[in-house]
């Protein structure tokens, strides 16, 4: 006998009765036919779902670590999952319920399970594989969503394409956003929502999906309306009370999970000295900075709807369209609803618009755009009257025109997905710390090289997240000097362009000189030396530095046992040649006469004082021996820190940081 919770529905309800979804007449087949059953049943489904996600999974993989540049959200959740996997704490810095903690637990779990953390160089891109796996799941959902609410094949897996394809989707797809591990569990929240099989079942599954989504990332919480509303019309009437009763508990006792750890923790209500989770919230629904209005071009709205706008602009119209129209459409206007809903809050007057936010309407979109393409074709079939079939031949147009427009602008932006290598200059400004500076060093650093540059060998504690040096006392306990305790700021675009930087990553930067970048624009990566004094003496130490070198270059350039050509000779006379390589060819001429062939520029430091030289070879090996000797045995501030004989000459490289004082002051 069939309980009434396990009942098949016929209501007439188009959300409800999808197609394929009707139970029949119950079969008897044996357990060994029903995996060849299920596969006849859907090999036409799968002959369409199989090679739009095998396209997406190609789209999501080519190039992950080129495209995009990491940037500092990423960073952030990798450490916090990195400290979960490492240190068996909820965060690398102080937890405070800014985000609540269980997109991290998630990735955090992908990194044990699948050992991300050891197979990559980069931890971000060990965090980026996960946010394949959740974009392509999400995929998988959404067809089987399409499918739910009577989607041609077709028309299922345009949208999977439009999910995974769009440039808009891919750039941040790839991204190490929470929003993304949110996106899957919602889109599952509503799959189960729509069962009429096993009813109390696949609710408590919506109801657990949905809270994990919030648990995720909180903004999810703004599709709570639409989940309530497929499960109350999707319910049976004569068990609606009771299975919606029991989903609602399970939705407020995972909620109330989060509650409870901060409870625990004695971190629920605000106190001295210490975190709590109402501040927590009270700091996400209205002490954030606004982002101002999108009329204002310099204000953060603006320029964040620019970049979505940039990244696809016949996608954001397509969907905006697609959503009006998607009202008129009884089985999608739920989802145009809050597609609508969404975009108005994202909008609303003195509101903070988080970057990432466009993550949740990602799905919508890619659902109504063939959702009402489907809708007009079919109209036009079926509806009599010339004004309607002019509606749905209007509507069939102008998909034929947009896309005719996108393909072109989306082989552009993919192009540069697939071939770009924007993320280089982090890497190569990661290489050129590890190699040049010393690892008790202190830093200041963008959070997307937090992990990497403590897995290197620097101190937890000497490797600082900006962002921490003026808002986190337990980074304060052991900066009491603030930015003057620091001995480098290694500065990003994020950093540069934080609405919200604090005086001291503000001073650093000011009371420092860059000694290596690399990159260019938005993606330029600079390593700037701090000095204790401030920027004043900053600046006059380096024009002091520069006049000094200059005039003792020009008095060892003059020396005729040195030789050199024109462009070596400009550099020398030029304040250009590090004051220990000055001082060492100084001594060397000493002993008999030298040829320099060039200064070579270490890779990043074109602005900054040579450091190195390169010497001519010496006939026999015994003289070059002699020579490379000689430079070895230098010590105290003119040591070398290494020597190496070459195809060309004997290169000599000096230490990165220019001791002050070794060459007589000019004034």
């Amino acid at each position: 006998m069939t309980s009434t919770l396990d009942r098949p529905i016929a209501s007439g309800d188009p959300i409800l009765d999808a197609p394929g979804s009707q139970a029949g007449p119950p079969r008897m087949t044996s357990r060994r036919s029903r995996p060849a059953a299920w596969a006849r049943r859907h090999r036409r489904s799968a002959l369409w779902l199989l090679p739009t996600f095998i396209v997406g999974v190609i789209a999501q993989i080519v190039n992950l670590a080129g495209s995009p540049q990491r940037i500092d959200d990423e960073g952030t959740y990798t450490a916090q999952a990195w400290a979960i996997d490492k240190l068996g704490e909820l965060a690398h810095y102080t937890f405070w319920y800014d985000h609540p903690p269980v997109g991290w637990i998630q990735l955090a779990g992908w990194t044990q399970l699948t050992g991300a953390f050891e197979r990559y160089d980069v931890a971000v891109i060990a965090a980026r594989e996960f946010m394949v796996v959740t974009t392509m799941i999400a995929a998988l959902l959404l067809w089987a969503l399409a499918r739910k609410l009577r989607f041609t094949r077709p028309a299922a897996a345009a949208a999977v394409l439009l999910f995974t394809l769009s440039p808009l989707a891919l750039q941040f797809h790839r991204s190490v956003y929470l929003d993304n591990i949110a996106t899957m569990w919602l889109l599952a929240s509503l799959v189960l929502a729509l069962s009429r099989r096993k009813q109390l079942a696949a609710f408590v599954g919506s109801a657990a999906a949905f809270g994990i989504a919030v648990l995720s990332k909180e903004t999810f919480l703004l599709a709570l309306p639409l989940v309530a509303w497929l499960l109350w019309r999707n319910a049976h009437p004569s068990t609606r009370r009771y299975t919606l009763s029991v989903a609602a508990s399970v939705l407020v006792l995972i909620g109330g999970g989060y509650i409870l750890l901060a409870l625990v923790k004695g971190e629920l209500i605000p106190g001295p000295d210490r975190v709590s989770l109402i501040d927590g919230v009270m700091f996400q629904l209205g002490s954030r900075q606004s982002s101002g209005s999108l009329a204002d071009p310099g204000s953060l709205v603006s320029k964040t709807f620019g970049m979505w706008w940039q990244l696809d602009p016949v996608g954001i119209l397509a969907t905006g369209v697609a959503a009006v129209g998607a009202l008129s459409i009884r089985r999608l206007r739920p989802f145009a609803i809050l597609l609508l809903l969404a975009t108005a809050f994202l909008f609303r007057p003195g509101s903070y618009v988080p970057v990432p936010y466009v993550i949740m309407l990602l799905p919508f979109g890619a659902l109504l755009i063939p959702g009402v393409v489907q809708a007009a074709i079919v109209g036009y079939r079926r509806k009599k009257g010339r004004g309607r079939k002019a509606v749905a031949v209007a509507a069939v147009v102008a998909t034929v025109a947009a896309t005719a427009v996108a393909v072109p602008l989306w082989a552009t932006q993919l192009r540069g997905f697939f071939l770009a290598d924007l993320d280089q200059p982090m890497r190569q400004a990661q290489e050129w710390v590890d190699a040049n500076v010393a690892k008790d060093s202190r830093l200041i650093v963008d959070d997307a090289m937090w992990v990497d540059l403590v897995d290197d060998g620097f101190a937890r504690d000497n490797v600082i997240w900006y962002y921490k040096l003026d808002t986190d006392p337990a980074v304060q306990a052991v900066s009491p000097n603030g930015w003057r305790d620091s001995d480098y700021v290694i500065t990003t675009d994020s950093m540069r362009t934080f609405p919200n930087t604090g005086s001291n990553v503000n001073q650093a930067i000011e009371s420092s000189v860059s000694v290596a970048s690399f990159g260019e624009g938005n993606q330029q990566v600079d390593i700037r030396r701090i000095d204790p004094d401030g920027a004043e003496q900053a600046e006059a130490d380096a024009q002091a530095g520069f006049a000094d070198r200059a005039s003792a270059g020009a008095q060892l350039a003059a020396n005729p046992a040195l030789t050199l050509d024109t462009a070596s000779r400009d550099l020398l006379t030029g304040g250009r040649v590090d004051s220990r390589i000055i001082l060492s060819l100084g001594q060397l001429l000493g002993t008999g006469d030298a040829t320099v062939l060039d200064f070579p520029a270490v890779t990043g430091e074109n602005d900054a004082a040579r450091r190195q030289v390169l010497l001519q070879s010496v006939d026999g090996e015994a003289a070059r021996t002699a020579v490379t000797g000689w430079f070895g045995a230098l010590d105290g501030p003119v040591k070398p820190s290494s020597v190496t004989v070459t195809d060309a000459g004997v290169l000599v490289t000096f230490p990165v940081g220019e001791p002050t004082g070794l060459l007589p002051h000019v004034n």
